[in-house]
């Protein structure tokens, strides 16, 4: 997901390797956009923090991430020590607990304190609605605060090497969003309606009704802004949730939580459960979980789909494609939004760009020696690539080439391992990379599954299509399984209603500047095509995901002259 919809300015990360110890603590501004550790706080905006980034993956004695349930920050018997993603030599950048599932009682037991109808509701503690919008006020107003903010920018970037405007980016976006839902706007969710009735004293009333003990997985690649926002949503509405992070990137939600108990959430509102997956679906199946929300891959989101009976909100995989139409115009700028697409944050997103399809009129533009040049720019030096952290480095190349390996495909630029650096070999890390794939190849059985595969890393498949060849851009679109982000970059009114009234990409841009990462706070994002599928963000999202609905008939007045009738 991309929260910089401009272009991303060129903001080099400050120095994230000092070993700077103090917390509580304070980020002094230097010059320009870069900021450097400074003295302890003062002012107390960090008063919550525990832990200084600077110190994360140079410390001996790593940091240690806890547990938290029914209020109350809890260890565990054994602990998993998280790698430096950049340097395999170094220590460890903190540790979270190992939870096993002889520990997850306290978690079970909390649990099953919920009732079905939820901590609040419309006629339940509405009072809650009026807290929450008032602690969603003091998290945006603090994230909103230079210090705070480049904390999380710098604990982002210590867990998921990505460039300091990526990450500073996705602070802002969690910052708007939680400002969104300040004060009135969270009982707003909960908005009822209603409709006369047959008779005097009969109305019916639509309500949105909390499903009560929920469970929210959240993926590494966003950390704070996935579960920030999924996590809010699920509070907001009247859930009491259990929260199972990523175990790579466990310490930046950890730390959110402290902010948020600060800023006068109650403990107890949230259970914060660090392990292996299996232990987060034992706590799962064990108590009376109405409702799971899992971002990340698709595998794992059918093993909780089949587990929970179909109980869950699913945001996973996306082969996300971009079609430029036969409007050949602004070449620099769309050269510059596939680079972004497609690698920025090492392509680990799930509205990466994995596909491109280039109408013939592009062909003399210069489009992909554009794009050839822009990849090249990207460096570890900046951020603009580093550690692929779902998959290995010979698993990234072993892909491409057998995407190369399909008839009249060819490498156009990339292919290659990084060079000069020490990423631990459990990570990938490769040069940006694109292969182009004739479309009537690409449409054959034998090689579609190869080339629609969704790697999770700095790749994209490359092809051309022709004016007679537009339907078999929709069919590629049509037999594609996901469908999350989508582009449709032309401004032929013609060319784009046909691709957009035959596709179904949840979350689509269309125009000239049209993108396929893009998730900020001010509209829906999610996809379409499943019934599972859930949304974040926006006041819609917010209710489909973590609310259902109730229908109360309110019948109250039995007329005066009232007889009884012959029964039926």
């Amino acid at each position: 997901k991309e929260p910089n919809a401009g272009q991303e300015r060129n903001m080099a990360p400050p120095n994230i390797h000092s070993n700077t110890s103090a917390a509580p603590y304070q980020m002094e501004k230097t010059s320009g956009d870069k900021l450097s550790s400074g003295p302890p706080l003062t002012s107390n905006l960090l008063s919550w923090a525990s832990l200084n980034p600077e110190d994360l993956g140079v410390n001996t004695d790593p940091y240690p991430v806890m547990n938290c349930v029914g209020g109350t920050w809890v260890e565990s018997s054994f602990r998993m020590s998280i790698p430096h993603p950049l340097d395999k030599d170094a220590p460890a950048i903190f540790t979270i607990p190992d939870t096993q599932i002889s520990e997850v009682q306290p978690f079970v037991e909390s649990l099953r304190k919920v009732p079905k109808s939820g901590v609040h509701n419309p006629l339940k503690n509405p009072d809650r609605y009026v807290k929450l919008g008032d602690i969603s006020r003091k998290a945006g107003a603090a994230l909103e605060e230079p210090e705070i903010a480049d904390f999380f920018t710098r604990l982002i970037m210590k867990c998921v090497p990505k460039s300091y405007a990526q990450a500073a980016g996705e602070v802002k976006v969690t910052a708007s969003f939680l400002n969104n839902f300040s004060g009135d706007n969270v009982r707003r969710l909960a908005k009822s309606f209603g409709v006369p009735g047959d008779y005097y004293g009969q109305m019916s009333v639509g309500h949105r009704w909390p499903y009560g003990a929920v469970a929210i997985v959240s993926p590494f690649n966003f950390p704070l802004e996935i579960p920030v926002l999924q996590l809010m949503g699920c509070l907001f509405m009247g859930n009491k949730p259990v929260l199972k992070p990523s175990e790579i990137c466990a310490v930046v939600m950890e730390q959110f939580l402290r902010l948020l108990q600060h800023c006068g959430m109650d403990p107890s509102d949230v259970d914060f459960l660090n392990g292996k997956g299996p232990v987060a679906q034992e706590v799962i199946l064990q108590t009376p979980v109405r409702m799971t929300q899992f971002t990340g891959s698709s595998r794992v989101a059918e093993l909780l789909s089949r587990e929970t009976h179909g109980k869950v909100k699913i945001e996973d995989a996306g082969f996300d494609w971009k079609i430029l139409g036969p409007d050949c115009s602004d070449v620099d700028y769309v050269a510059w939004q596939c680079d972004q697409d497609a690698y920025a944050t090492i392509g680990q997103k799930c509205s990466a760009q994995s596909i491109l399809f280039i109408h013939e009129n592009w062909k003399d533009s210069g489009l992909l020696e554009k794009m050839k040049a822009n990849a090249a720019k990207r460096s570890l030096d900046d951020f603009t690539n580093g550690p692929v952290l779902t998959n290995t480095t010979q698993a990234i190349l072993d892909h491409a080439g057998k995407v190369i390996q399909v008839p009249g495909a060819k490498l156009l630029f990339g292919g290659k391992a990084l060079q000069g650096h020490n990423i631990p070999e459990r990570y990938g890390a490769v040069e940006p990379t694109a292969v182009f794939v004739p479309i009537e190849e690409m449409l054959k059985p034998e090689n579609f599954e190869v080339c629609s595969t969704e790697i999770f890393a700095p790749f994209q498949v490359v092809t051309e299509y022709s004016e007679s060849q537009i339907d078999l851009v929709i069919e590629a679109c049509e037999r594609m399984s996901h469908h999350l982000t989508a582009a449709v970059v032309s401004n032929d009114v013609g060319f784009q209603t046909k691709i957009l009234a035959n596709t179904v990409n949840g979350t689509t841009y269309a125009g000239r500047r049209a993108r396929t990462t893009g998730a900020p706070q001010n509209h829906w994002f999610g996809p379409a095509g499943d019934p599972r599928g859930c949304g974040i963000g926006t006041p819609e999202a917010i209710q489909m995901v973590w609310s259902c609905h109730r229908e109360i008939i309110h019948d109250t007045l039995i007329p005066d002259d009232w007889k009884q009738p012959k029964a039926t």
